[in-house]
C-alpha cells in the first residue's frame, strides 16, 4: 500500500472540490480516505495552489490543475489566460486577449477541450475551442492532463484540458455570491461611437435539499469588455532593383471592440442512496464580439504610384524614404461575431455491489456563428491615376512599425469619397468593387453515449479493472459566402463617379496620429450598406473558386477500452498507476462541391467522399513513491489527433489565368477526405517532491515521436483530362495543391515547476508565496523524408511563468508574468481565412490587490472582498512578422492596460 499520506487540510480540500464527472474520479477516490474530515477554513490563492496540489500528487497521470479560487481572482478574460500560467502550457492572443493554448509546445489543433469529461463543439472553423467562450467564474476547476490513459476519451498528442463544473452535494452547504467589476482602457475610445468602460458580473447559487440527496447549482456571467488597439500591418517586403528590402504597402488602423459574453451554468445532482448518483449539467453561452475598423491602406512598392525614392538603407532593408505620387484608400470597416454554445450532459453511475459500478453517460454539444466582415472604400477617385495624389515619407521606428509624413487632408469629406480608389475588383464592369463584405456561418453538433463498467478486487495489486464504450458523432458545415458590393449610384455612364458621404453616415473623424498620418474620414458603413446603399455581386458568380469554399464533414467514432488500475509494493517502494488499451474506430465523410469545365464555364458540381480506419492506443502511467512525499512517474502512450476539419473536406477547385507571369494557366485545390490522424508515440518521466501542503518541486522529461505529419502537397499534373485548353497555346500542366499525410518528426522537451510558501520557513514570511515554471521545447518534421524539416506550429522553444503573491489577514497582492518565446502563430488573413506568421516574443504581466473583509473583525462585512486589478501591466504588444527577418513586421499590435475595479460579496 501507499506510503504518500497527503494531510487531514490536504484531504480536506480535495473532497470539498471534487467535480462528479470523468476524471475527477480520482480525487473522489482520494476524498473517501476519512469521512470525519473536518475542512478547515483556507481561503484565497493559498486554498487554490494547496487544491491543485493536492490532485497533482494523487493523480496517476501528470497534470496541471487551476482551482475556482485562482481563476476568479486573476485578472484574466479568459481562462486561456490562466491556463498559460501552468507548466508547458502557453497562450496566444487574439484582440489582447488569450483565446487558444499550447501544451507542451504542440498548438490548438494538437489539443482538446472537454466539459465534465465530455469533448466540446467549437465556433472557429476547426476543432480547438477558443476559451473566452467559457466564463471562468462559472467553473470550479480546470484540468490539463498531459499523458492519458485508456479511460481518457478525447485524447489528444498535446494534451486534454478538462473544465469541471461543481458538485452541489459535494460542496456540501448552501452558497449564494455575487460580483461586480468594471473596467476600462487606458487607450481610450479610439473611434467614433465606441466606449473604453465596461463591467463584468456575476451570481451564483447552491443549495442543498430531501437531507442532502439532492443538490442544485445556478450561476449567470455577464461581460461587456471593451477593448482597443492601435495596429500597423504591413503587406510585405519586396526586393528592389538593388536587391534591398522595402515597404510592399501598408494597412495601419486602429480598432474598437466591445466583447459581450452572457453564460448560464445549471446542475442537478440527485443521490437518493448508496446505489443510485445521477447529475444533469447544462452550460450555455452567448458571445458577440462587435469591432469597427478605421485606418488607411497605403500600397508602396506593391502599388500605382510614382516610385519608391530611398533616403536610408541599413543592413539590407530600406528604414526611411519618399512613396512618390501616392495614391491610398481609406477604409471603414466592420468586423462583428455572432456565437452560441450549449453543452447539455446526464451522467448516471450505478454502485451494483462492493465490486461492480457501472456508469452511463449522455452528452449534446452544439456551437453555432455567424461573421460579418465588412470593408467599406473611400479615396481621391475611381481608380489608379484619377484623383489626387499625395508624396508620403515614411521612417522604420525600431519597433517594427513606420512613422509617416502627408500632405493631403485625409479626412476631408470633400477630397476623400466613396468609390473604388485602386479598381481592385470589377464585378460590373472595370473598377467597382467600392467595398466587400464576406459573411460566413459556422455549424458543429457533437453527440456522445459512454457505458463503462469496473470491477474493484478485494486484496489484489490490480485494485480495479475498468470497460466499456465511448460512441460519438459530430457533424460541421461552413457556408461561406461573400459579395462585392457597388454603389448604387454607379451605374457605368461616368466611369469616374465617386460619391460624397451623406452627413447622416458622418461621424467624428478617427486619429491616426500612432504613426503619423493624422485623422482620416470616418463615417458608419454599417449603417450605410443595411440602408441598402450598396449593389451586391455573388463573389461565386464570378470567381468560381469562392463556391468551393463550403463544406460539411462528418464523423462517427466507436471507442472501446479497458484499463486496470494498480497499486501494490515492489520491493518495499509503494507503486501505482495504470495500464489500458483503446480500440478507436472512425467513420469519416465530407458533402463538398467540386469544380468542372462546361461550355467554356466553370461550374460546380456536389461532391461526396469518405474514409474509414482503426486505430489501437494503449498507454500505461505509473508512479513510484521513491521516499516519503516523493513520486517518480513514467508514462508511455500512442496517441492521437484528429486531422482539422476544414482540411478533411471533400471540395475540388479549379482556376485558370489566360496571361499568367509563370506560364501556369490552370491551378487546383482540394481538400482530402481521406486524410489520417495525426500519430505519435509519447514517452514522459517525471519527479515530483512534495515538501509541505503548500510547496512542491518538479521536474518533467518528455518525448513524442511523431508518426506522421499534416501538410499541403504541392504538385504539378496534366489538365487536358480534366478541363479542355481554353485558348490556343495553353499550357496543360497545372498546379495543383492538396492536403496530405507526411512523414512525421518529434516534440521533445523539459519542464521544472516550484511552489513554495515562505511562511514554513520563517514568521516574518508568513503570507509571502511564489510558484515558477519553465519549459524548453524542440521539434522537426518533415513534409516527406526529402523535404527539409521545419518547426510545428504553435511551438515556443522556452517558456517561463512567475508568481509573487502576499496573502495575510485579508490583504492579498500578486504580479504574474508568462513569457513565451517566438513560435508560429495563426492569424486572420484576407476573407477572414487563416494565416501561419512568425509571433515574436512576448512577455505579459498581470497584476491584483485587494483585501477580505472577513478577515476585519466587522460582522456586518463579512463575505465581502474588494479588489483592483490590471492586466497586461506593461503594455506587451503582439508583434508577427514574415521571413527570418524580424525587422520584417507583419502586425504590431498595442493593446493598451484593461484596468479593474470590483467587489465580491458571498455568504
Amino acid at each position: 500500500m501507499s506510503l504518500f499520506k497527503p494531510s487531514l487540510l490536504t484531504l480536506a480540500m480535495v473532497a470539498a472540490s471534487t467535480s462528479m464527472y470523468g476524471y475527477a474520479a480520482e480525487a473522489e477516490d482520494v476524498a473517501t480516505a476519512d469521512e470525519s474530515i473536518e475542512v478547515l477554513k483556507v481561503t484565497g490563492i493559498r486554498r487554490s495552489l494547496k487544491e491543485s496540489q493536492s490532485l497533482k500528487m494523487s493523480s496517476s497521470s501528470i497534470v496541471e490543475a487551476i482551482s475556482a479560487e485562482d481563476i476568479g481572482k486573476l485578472p484574466d478574460v479568459s481562462i486561456a489566460e490562466s491556463l498559460a500560467r501552468l507548466p508547458g502550457v502557453s497562450a496566444q492572443r487574439l484582440d489582447g486577449r488569450a483565446n487558444v493554448i499550447s501544451i507542451r509546445g504542440m498548438g490548438p489543433d494538437f489539443t482538446t477541450a472537454t466539459l465534465n469529461g465530455r469533448e466540446q463543439a467549437s465556433v472557429n472553423d476547426n476543432r480547438g475551442v477558443e476559451f473566452d467562450q467559457y466564463p471562468s467564474e462559472l467553473l470550479n476547476r480546470v484540468v490539463v492532463y498531459k499523458t492519458p490513459d485508456a479511460t481518457v476519451m478525447a485524447q489528444a498528442i498535446g494534451g486534454t484540458v478538462d473544465m469541471q463544473t461543481i458538485s452541489p452535494l459535494t460542496h456540501g452547504e448552501q452558497t449564494f455570491a455575487i460580483g461586480l467589476r468594471g473596467e476600462m482602457n487606458d487607450l481610450g475610445a479610439l473611434n467614433s461611437g465606441s466606449d473604453d468602460t465596461g463591467y463584468r458580473g456575476s451570481i451564483s447559487y447552491i443549495d442543498q435539499f430531501a437531507d442532502d440527496t439532492i443538490g442544485i447549482a445556478l450561476g449567470y456571467a455577464r461581460m461587456m469588455s471593451p477593448n482597443q488597439e492601435e495596429r500597423w500591418q504591413a503587406w510585405g517586403y519586396p526586393e528592389n532593383d538593388a536587391g534591398e528590402s522595402v515597404l510592399g504597402g501598408a494597412k495601419p488602423f486602429v480598432r474598437s471592440s466591445e466583447l459581450e459574453r452572457d453564460g448560464v451554468l445549471a446542475v442537478f445532482e440527485y443521490a437518493p442512496n448508496d446505489f443510485y448518483h445521477t447529475t444533469v449539467d447544462l452550460y450555455y453561452s452567448q458571445f458577440t464580439d462587435d469591432q469597427r475598423l478605421r485606418g488607411i491602406e497605403i500600397p508602396a512598392a506593391w502599388g500605382a504610384n510614382g516610385g519608391i525614392e530611398a533616403t536610408n538603407i541599413e543592413n539590407g532593408l530600406v528604414t526611411e524614404g519618399v512613396i512618390r505620387g501616392a495614391e491610398v484608400v481609406v477604409r471603414n470597416d466592420v468586423n462583428k461575431r455572432d456565437a452560441e454554445s450549449l453543452s447539455v450532459g446526464w451522467n448516471n453511475k450505478f454502485q451494483i455491489n462492493d465490486n461492480w459500478n457501472v456508469e452511463a453517460d449522455i452528452g449534446l454539444s452544439k456551437a453555432e456563428r455567424t461573421d460579418i466582415g465588412m470593408e467599406s472604400y473611400s479615396g481621391t477617385g475611381r481608380g489608379t491615376g484619377v484623383g489626387a495624389v499625395d508624396d508620403l515619407g515614411f521612417a522604420y521606428n525600431g519597433d517594427g512599425s513606420y512613422n509617416f509624413t502627408h500632405g493631403l487632408d485625409y479626412s476631408d469629406p470633400n477630397v476623400i469619397k466613396l468609390g473604388d480608389p485602386l479598381g481592385w475588383g470589377s464585378p460590373l464592369g472595370a473598377n467597382t468593387q467600392d467595398g466587400f463584405i464576406n459573411k460566413p456561418e459556422i455549424e458543429d453538433e457533437l453527440q456522445s453515449f459512454r457505458l463503462a463498467a469496473e470491477y474493484i478486487f478485494d486484496d489484489s495489486a490490480i485494485r480495479s479493472v475498468k470497460f466499456g464504450v465511448n460512441y460519438t458523432e459530430r457533424e460541421k458545415s461552413k457556408l461561406d459566402k461573400g459579395y462585392f458590393l457597388t454603389l448604387k449610384g454607379y451605374d457605368g455612364t461616368d466611369p469616374n463617379y465617386v460619391m460624397t458621404v451623406p452627413d447622416k453616415y458622418l461621424l467624428r473623424s478617427t486619429s491616426l496620429d500612432f504613426f503619423g498620418m493624422g485623422d482620416v474620414l470616418s463615417y458608419d458603413s454599417l449603417a450605410f450598406y443595411n440602408d441598402g446603399n450598396y449593389i451586391e455581386t455573388d463573389v461565386a458568380d464570378v470567381d468560381a473558386s469562392r463556391a468551393v469554399n463550403s463544406w460539411d464533414v462528418s464523423e462517427e467514432v466507436t471507442t472501446a477500452f479497458v484499463m486496470a488500475t494498480i497499486d501494490t509494493d515492489v520491493y518495499d517502494i509503494p507503486f501505482t498507476g495504470n495500464f489500458g488499451v483503446q480500440a478507436v474506430q472512425t467513420d469519416q465523410s465530407s458533402n463538398g462541391t467540386a469544380s468542372t469545365l462546361e461550355n467554356g464555364e466553370l461550374v460546380t458540381n456536389a461532391n461526396y467522399d469518405s474514409a474509414s480506419y482503426t486505430e489501437w492506443l494503449p498507454s500505461f502511467n505509473l508512479g513510484f513513491e521513491v521516499a516519503e512525499g516523493q513520486m517518480l512517474r513514467v508514462s508511455a502512450a500512442r496517441t492521437l489527433t484528429r486531422a482539422r476539419m476544414d482540411q478533411m473536406n471533400s471540395n475540388i477547385g479549379y482556376s485558370y489565368e489566360a496571361n499568367p507571369t509563370d506560364g501556369v494557366n490552370w491551378s487546383g485545390n482540394a481538400g482530402n477526405t481521406q486524410l489520417r490522424p495525426w500519430l505519435a508515440r509519447q514517452y514522459d518521466i517525471s519527479y515530483e517532491n512534495y515538501f509541505s501542503d503548500q510547496g512542491y518541486f518538479a521536474l518533467a522529461v518528455f518525448y513524442k515521436d511523431l508518426e506522421n505529419y499534416t501538410y499541403k502537397q504541392t504538385a504539378f499534373i496534366d489538365f487536358t483530362d480534366i478541363v479542355p485548353p481554353q485558348n490556343p497555346g495553353d499550357n496543360p500542366v497545372g498546379r495543383f495543391e492538396q492536403w496530405q499525410n507526411g512523414d512525421g518528426g518529434y516534440v521533445q522537451g523539459i519542464e521544472a515547476s516550484f511552489s513554495m510558501d515562505f511562511g514554513m520557513w520563517a514568521d516574518a514570511l508568513e503570507g509571502f508565496g511564489t510558484v515558477l515554471s519553465g519549459s524548453y521545447n524542440d521539434s522537426e518534421v518533415k513534409e516527406t523524408s526529402d523535404s527539409e524539416p521545419t518547426t510545428l506550429p504553435g511551438l515556443s522553444e522556452k517558456t517561463f511563468n512567475a508568481t509573487v503573491y502576499y496573502e495575510n489577514s485579508g490583504f492579498e497582492a500578486r504580479v504574474s508574468s508568462r513569457y513565451r518565446s517566438d513560435f508560429l502563430g495563426e492569424v486572420t488573413a484576407i476573407s477572414l481565412t487563416r494565416q501561419n506568421v512568425n509571433v515574436k516574443a512576448e512577455t505579459v504581466v498581470d497584476a491584483q490587490i485587494g483585501y477580505d473583509f472577513s478577515e476585519s473583525g466587522i460582522d456586518a462585512l463579512y463575505g465581502l472582498s474588494v479588489l483592483f486589478q490590471v492586466s497586461n501591466l506593461t503594455n506587451e504588444p503582439f508583434t508577427s512578422y514574415t521571413g527570418d527577418d524580424a525587422r520584417h513586421v507583419r502586425d504590431y499590435q498595442n493593446y493598451g492596460r484593461n484596468y479593474m475595479l470590483g467587489a465580491n460579496y458571498k455568504f
